[in-house]
């Protein structure tokens, strides 16, 4: 059989292990790479692969390699290739798309050129075209963008290899089915198991890692259960090899599972996540190998076997205001850890303070990936030689992180500006505002206070700055926060702020939920410090608001772009008689109606409108005494039509905007674009007046552009 080039990707970390795994499937020339490996085989090993490699993300057919210095040169080249070789007329196809370095830097753009060149050729050739199915479609396609040289693929996995089908939804932050499988390899779980070796997952959440160790101690092919592959509408796909493969696989694992085995088990001590063990183990065919059962960590216990193998994947503050709360947990692991005397242990985490913590000597450390966050995986030999030790006091808490000098540096500044805010804050009678921004340029960070929590936003680092480098200056950071406070565990809310394009600025970092109150003088307003990158209160709009309520006595005020309403509730306050509150967003809407509520603004003159503003404003018949007009900077939701650009759009809105104003109506414009200039000379008829600087708050007088703002009237 014709040997062909192929390339295997997988998650940083694992390649030294797939070119183990794809040399036993009978591949040569096998030769590693950053993110995978490239190998040479006949088709039919390349189909092994998807079938049975537990490692491996995609497995990648390359069909033409060419340059493509400008996207013509792209069209070209895959214009050239006879693309009815791979597909049918009546056939779909999707297109993924990865550059770097090259001259074409958007892969958005060059995936849209791909397409186009493949769509005419079908069109100019057959009078028709495929269709396009971006999640399951008979072609998929891989274009690999990098110093204007292209490589076009055949993506024959068509979706990630992690997805072995068993699962149906994991709870918060599961390990990819290929990371823990790559787990339980380099702990040697195939040798522990083959010398009648036991399993334990402490803290399984729904079972990852128990699934993956009961699939490889049965020899049941990982992707068995998977019911999409990308080569399967690929034309010099042969079925014949591929039916040979599952009828072998489908005897493997009845053979595997027909044997005797020891004890594979999963704790946790949340119910939903056992609930969901149970069910990915019943899809993947295992669950009468495993065992799932709800107990805390304290409760665990070693199954009745000499040897055998204990993994764990337990929370390592992906959070770091987190950190805080976790060495006790692991404190707690250690003690337990020691309890299987004769066993191997591995626990992955990306806190050296947390693998301290367990109080145990790891023989060996592997580095590993869990997604970009980079972490160890602790290899334990755990006998009697292996002692645990307590990091925490004699109180069970924690031993308090020493601060380096920079750290130290920060925790001084922050006491120095909470002091120096003191007499203003109480003349505010507020308890949220910026304690903190950018202060000493080792700490590019925004730090607000909200009560007795703090929300830590970090600024994205620039690109020459090493990403370990990075972790450890946020480490520090977290570190002086919660010591110069002296905050309690979880209160520190940490987010990474960077430039962000359409709706990604308010997309979920998190999914609590959790509300908390807030004030500002005789207002209350609700935020949330977990779950997005914004918390529901914009802190330098503080006078801007304080502004409207002195104009809204007898006004009907609109408020646009209105997040969560809190314009609206200054504006309520300030005896408006009636207001509108329109944004796009069915949650913040919600919002805004609970902080409505909170300060006793709940009747029928108050109306909540869910609507794209844009299309709004062109039915709109109204006419309003004030408006508040505080849009995006960019926004591309896939709930309005086309993108807005507050730069190129603003001279358009706010002549739509102004139009509505009543005789001597005042419109307050705002945005948060640095850049952002004011074109007064396409907006004739309008008496335009910038307070940028009288409508920003002392806490944020350290950063003056934080805002622009205006205050706008008919001539």
């Amino acid at each position: 059989m014709s040997e062909n080039a192929y390339f295997a990707t997988a998650a940083r970390g694992l390649e030294p292990l797939l070119v183990t795994e794809l040399l036993s499937f009978g591949a040569s020339e096998v030769a590693e790479e950053i993110g995978g490996v490239r190998f040479s085989s006949p088709l039919q090993v390349a189909l092994r692969a998807c079938l049975w490699s537990r490692l491996a993300s995609r497995i990648l057919a390359p069909i033409a390699e060419f340059a493509a210095e400008d996207t013509d040169q792209l069209y070209a080249g895959v214009r050239q290739i006879d693309w009815r070789q791979h597909l049918d007329v009546g056939g779909s196809l999707a297109v993924d798309a990865h550059v770097g370095q090259s001259k074409i830097d958007h892969s958005r753009y060059a995936l849209l050129r791909v397409k186009d060149a493949i769509v005419d050729q079908f069109r100019d050739s057959c009078g028709e075209r495929p269709s396009i199915d971006a999640l399951q479609p008979d072609l998929r396609l891989n274009l690999y963008l990098f110093r204007n040289y292209a490589t076009l693929s055949v993506d024959l996995s068509g979706a990630s290899l992690h997805k072995r089908g068993y699962r149906s939804d994991g709870l918060s932050a599961p390990l990819k089915e290929n990371l823990a499988a790559a787990i339980l390899l380099s702990c040697n779980w195939p040798q522990i198991h083959a010398g009648g070796g036991a399993f334990v997952d402490p803290m399984c959440g729904s079972g990852t890692l128990p699934l993956e160790a009961a699939l490889i101690a049965s020899d049941s092919a990982p992707g068995l259960q998977r019911d999409y592959y990308g080569f399967r509408g690929w034309k010099q796909f042969d079925g014949q090899h591929w039916d040979e493969l599952l009828h072998e696989a489908e005897q493997r694992k009845a053979e595997g599972l027909a044997r005797s085995h020891p004890p594979l088990i999963g704790y946790d001590e949340n119910p939903r996540a056992i609930r969901q063990a149970w069910e990915h183990a019943r899809a993947a065919g295992v669950d009468r190998w495993l065992h799932f059962e709800r107990r805390d960590l304290a409760q665990v216990e070693p199954p009745a076997a000499t040897t055998g193998l204990l993994v764990t994947n337990p929370p390592y503050g992906e959070r770091l205001g987190e950190l805080s709360e976790l060495p006790p947990l692991y404190n707690q692991l250690g003690e337990k850890m020691i309890q299987f005397s004769g066993w191997q242990a591995g626990v992955i985490t990306s806190e050296v303070e947390l693998g301290r913590a367990i109080g145990l000597r790891a023989n060996k450390r592997t580095p590993l990936y869990n997604g970009a966050l980079k972490c160890q995986l602790l290899h334990f030999e755990l006998d009697e030689t292996n002692h645990w030790k307590s990091l925490a006091d004699g109180a069970g808490r924690p031993v308090a992180r020493r601060l380096t000098v920079e750290a130290e540096m920060l925790a001084n500044r922050l006491r120095k500006n909470r002091k120096k805010l003191a007499r203003w804050v109480k003349t505010e009678q507020t308890d949220c505002y910026r304690l903190y921004d950018a202060d000493l340029p080792e700490f590019n960070l925004a730090i607000d206070l909200y009560g007795d929590e703090v929300h830590l936003q970090e600024y994205q680092a620039p690109k020459d700055i090493p990403e370990q480098k990075a972790e450890r200056r946020m480490r520090d950071a977290a570190s002086a926060v919660m010591q110069a406070l002296d905050l309690s565990s979880g209160a520190l809310h940490i987010k990474q702020r960077q430039r962000q394009k359409g709706v990604s600025q308010y997309q979920r970092q998190d999914r609590r939920g959790i509300l908390k109150q807030v004030k500002e003088g005789d207002l209350q307003f609700l935020v949330n410090l977990s779950d997005y990158i914004d918390t529901g209160l914009f802190l330098d709009h503080r006078p801007t608001r304080q502004l409207l309520r002195s104009l809204a006595a007898g006004s009907r005020f609109l408020n646009l772009f209105a997040y969560t309403g809190a314009a609206t509730v200054y504006a309520a306050a300030g005896g408006a008689r009636e207001t509108t509150t329109v944004d796009m967003s069915r949650t913040y809407l919600e919002w805004a109606k609970k902080n409505m509520r909170l300060n006793g603004f709940g009747d029928e003159r108050h109306r909540m409108v869910q609507v794209d503003v844009m299309a709004w404003l062109d039915q709109s018949q109204a006419e309003y005494d004030l408006i508040f007009l505080d849009p995006p900077s960019f926004s591309n939701s896939k709930g309005m039509e086309g993108t807005f650009d507050i730069q190129r759009d603003h001279v358009n809105i706010l002549r739509r905007v102004s139009a509505m104003l009543a005789p001597q109506g005042v419109l307050i414009f705002s945005n948060n674009l640095r850049s952002f200039k004011m074109d007064t000379e396409q907006l004739p008829g309008l008496k335009i007046a910038e307070i940028s600087e009288r409508t920003l708050p002392l806490d944020f007088a350290r950063n003056p552009r934080i805002h622009n703002c205006w205050r706008i009237e008919r001539v």
